[in-house]
């Protein structure tokens, strides 16, 4: 039987702004990627969504970003070094940890957020210094990372717990890589589309190309974007439509060490 996690990125408001339905998708999937104030989020925010995710047994982790309210984390602040990188990556995943362990709650893997994660696509440098931070602060949190990847490389590099991730709503380039949300057909709005693609992505263990190229991957878990229009009803369709087809969604830390 196959068994994946089904992850969402979630507390991604501030202050009185809301980012997506947090409370609707802790109903529905495994495990959720928390903002930790950087690119999104705030204490209260991350405390709400901590507690509302344990209330539910869904598996809480660290989803940092830029430090970039403005942009939503969509643009690319690296600052003046590397250890700048490490840095934020240690103060954000901190931040996260205090907020759960007051809720009583467990912070277990981890995930970078827009620009930062899209650099850890083709950098080496900053894919490395985000391994040695993530190392450096907790080295048992699960590594969230999308396969073929220079940050999929770190990771190993760095002795972490490496878990591959797709996603059910983005496209992807020859290269196994997210195409740029600027071009056309980047984002993927049809849930019956995006539940059919990742189940034929679980079964068969490989991604398909906007060009059509098949690339074989190992899936872990599932990603749902949650602050695009529709995202609870797709995230509904994609783990309705694993499920009746017989595969188990549980989260990460249920089939792996923490």
């Amino acid at each position: 039987m196959d068994i994946v996690d089904l992850n969402s990125d979630m507390g991604e408001g501030f202050g009185p702004y809301k980012m997506g339905d947090d409370d609707a998708m802790l109903d529905i999937v495994t495990s959720a990627n928390i903002a930790c104030g950087f690119h999104a989020g705030d204490p209260d925010i991350m405390h709400r969504t901590v507690t509302g995710a344990l209330q539910r047994g869904v598996d809480v982790g660290a989803h940092p970003g830029f430090n970039d309210v403005w942009g939503f984390g969509r643009r690319t602040i690296v600052g003046d070094s590397l250890k700048t990188i490490e840095n934020l990556i240690a103060y954000q995943i901190g931040a996260l940890q205090a907020i759960a362990h007051a809720a009583g709650h467990k912070v277990t893997h981890f995930k970078t957020h827009g620009a930062l994660g899209n650099l850890m696509f083709k950098d080496a440098d900053i894919s490395d210094a985000i391994a040695r931070a993530v190392k450096a602060v907790d080295r048992d949190l699960l590594y969230v990372i999308p396969p073929n990847t220079e940050g999929e490389k770190s990771g190993e590099r760095a002795g972490l717990h490496v878990l591959r991730e797709v996603f059910a709503d983005r496209a992807y380039t020859d290269e196994g890589h997210l195409v740029s949300r600027r071009l056309e057909g980047a984002v993927i709005h049809d849930k019956q589309e995006a539940a059919a693609r990742v189940l034929r992505m679980v079964e068969d263990r490989c991604i398909t190309a906007l060009s059509g190229k098949r690339l074989p991957v190992a899936i872990d878990s599932i990603c749902v974007h949650g602050d695009t229009a529709g995202s609870v009803a797709m995230a509904l369709e994609v783990k309705n439509t694993l499920v009746a087809a017989g595969v188990m969604l549980q989260p990460l830390a249920a089939t792996h060490r923490v």
